[in-house]
């Protein structure tokens, strides 16, 4: 069990926690949600001893392990993938160097050999027999097969690196396991293999996550951070969602009657407090309306931006024909005679492991690039917007937003742009702030009002919800949902695709799939 005690953390005057008093018990996992900037990450680093409270404690049961998943992907280079799994368990990864260094002795005595029998034993206690095998099983869950089991860290792609460093944190059955967005860079193979996992999981778990789909497999309490403190709800994400919306709207309506009762009283006091029959019935009243209070309903510090995608004209039925599309990267053949054809209304979900391919795909589409045979064509009537994987090269300078945002804008009226970005959240002295120095989410947000502001009838986005909250998200999500245009996306955001695509196009070594089915009619089908 892990438990604080009125944990306090304080940057200058700014407390980002105060008095937190949680508890977190075996057998349960728990979703660790809140806005930006709230301290999710921060939270999980003061439990694991990497950051000290400004007050309060950190507890934890006596004995017990605790896992982290490890942030730096270059902190094991030099080490080979299989021993950096088992370095996950420090005192067992110990031993075995220990252990090892003892049998490679040229003059190996008696002591040696009492301290080997030790060391033996402890191994032993600690299944260190199927260490290697545990670790090759986790490996291969989560997409690293066997051939990288031997080579060092350094020579993986960072991908590989994150799922080896996940591994890690999962190896020898921790008693604690903290994970910072684990499903990051994990196909959905890896992700569904994840969810099994942790569902089966028995000790504690503390997850942070901006896939829903995730938490609501997954867990079984969410720790809901917000104005410094942190609720502890039963349930997953959407059951956490529907009762503090409903916990919202029960407070709203207790007040708004309050209220009316407040007004119905104050009305009786002044029509008859001068009137000697019906003074004391006034005091009376009075006196209960002293009582009467509103209930202090603290907004939420979370903030939704408003997105909504309109076309300026409705397309034709000839969308998009691509026939025969090939490209090779770096000796790479990542498309290999790519045909299909895009329909009216079409909203199509591009699935499969390998993103490069996807990716590629979509810039030859934009004409970021060239194919190297094959030819595709755009109706006539079709307008596109594009949202890349990479952004960095839209924000390489330091003009403001209102006049970064205003590039884009057929109406250069500040008045117009500064509404845009303020659907956006950037309010006020947000919308000054210098384009070069904005925050991966705030990048995004910038390149959706862009979107926006196209009038585009055909949409296509690479995965747009990396780096956003769970708020913008879910802003999005409705807002594609409501998109009457045409949409080509990719995304392993399960319930962002479930909720969005009608058509699921995955690319593999050998072709295309494709399917005019629903995400969980697809993947139900690739099960059978």
């Amino acid at each position: 069990m892990i438990s604080t005690s009125n944990l306090t953390l304080r940057f200058g005057k700014r407390a980002l926690f105060e008095n937190v008093n949680i508890k977190f018990t075996p057998g349960n996992c728990y979703g660790l949600i809140g806005a930006n900037g709230t301290g999710k990450s921060t939270f999980l680093k003061i439990l694991s001893g990497e950051i000290e409270p400004s007050d309060g404690e950190v507890a934890v049961t006596p004995g017990e392990r605790m896992a982290i998943l490890k942030q730096n992907h270059y902190e094991f280079d030099e080490f080979e993938v299989l021993k950096t799994v088992i370095m996950g368990h420090a005192r067992l990864y110990r031993v075995m160097e220990e252990k090892d260094a003892l049998y490679a002795k040229d003059d190996f005595s008696d002591e040696d050999g009492i301290k080997v029998a030790e060391l033996e034993g402890e191994f032993a206690e600690m299944n260190g027999w199927d260490a290697d095998t545990e670790a090759a099983r986790l490996l291969m869950g989560l997409g690293i097969g066997e051939e990288l089991h031997g080579k060092p860290m350094k020579d993986l792609s960072g991908n590989e690196k994150v799922r080896v460093l996940l591994a890690q944190a999962l190896f020898g059955n921790p008693d604690i396991l903290l994970l910072d967005e684990p499903t990051n860079h994990l196909d959905v193979d890896s992700i569904r293999w994840l969810e099994d996992f942790l569902y089966d999981f028995e000790n504690t778990v503390i997850v942070v996550s901006h896939d829903r789909h995730f938490l609501n497999k997954v867990c079984t309490h969410i720790a809901d951070i917000d104005f410094g403190k942190i609720q502890l709800y039963v349930g997953n994400y959407d059951f956490w969602q529907q009762s503090s919306e409903l916990a919202l709207k029960l407070a709203k309506e207790a007040n708004k009657k309050t209220e009316e009762k407040m007004k119905e009283l104050q009305v009786f006091i002044q029509r008859f407090s001068a009137n000697a029959s019906k003074s004391r019935q006034a005091t009376s009243r009075k006196k209960l309306l002293e009582k009467l209070t509103l209930e202090d309903i603290r907004p939420s510090s979370r903030k939704y931006p408003y997105i909504a995608f309109k076309s300026d004209r409705e397309a034709g039925d000839q969308l998009l024909a691509v026939e025969n599309i090939v490209k090779t990267i770096e000796g790479e053949k990542v498309l290999d005679r790519i045909s299909f054809r895009v329909e009216k209304g079409d909203k199509i979900a591009f699935v499969g492991p390998n993103g490069l391919a996807k990716t590629t795909l979509f810039r030859i589409l934009t004409g970021e690039l060239e194919a190297d045979d094959g030819e595709f064509k755009w109706g006539v009537t079709t307008s596109q917007a594009y949202f890349p994987k990479d952004n960095s090269g839209y924000f390489e300078t330091d003009l403001p937003l209102v006049d970064w945002l205003r590039q884009f804008s057929r109406d250069p009226d500040e008045t117009f742009v500064r509404g845009f970005l303020g659907r956006m959240l950037f309010s006020g002295e947000e919308s000054l702030k210098a384009a070069n120095v904005l925050s991966g989410g705030e990048k995004v947000r910038c390149m959706l009002a862009k979107m926006m502001l196209s009038g585009a009838n055909v949409l296509l986005l690479d995965e747009p919800t990396n780096h956003l909250d769970l708020e913008s998200i879910t802003a999005l999500n409705n807002g594609l949902i409501h998109f009457d245009g045409t949409i080509l996306f990719v995304s392993h955001d399960h319930q962002f695709v479930q909720t969005i695509a009608n058509r699921i196009i995955e690319i593999t070594d050998t072709g295309l799939i494709d399917r005019r089915v629903t995400y969980d009619e697809y993947l139900e089908s690739k099960k059978r």
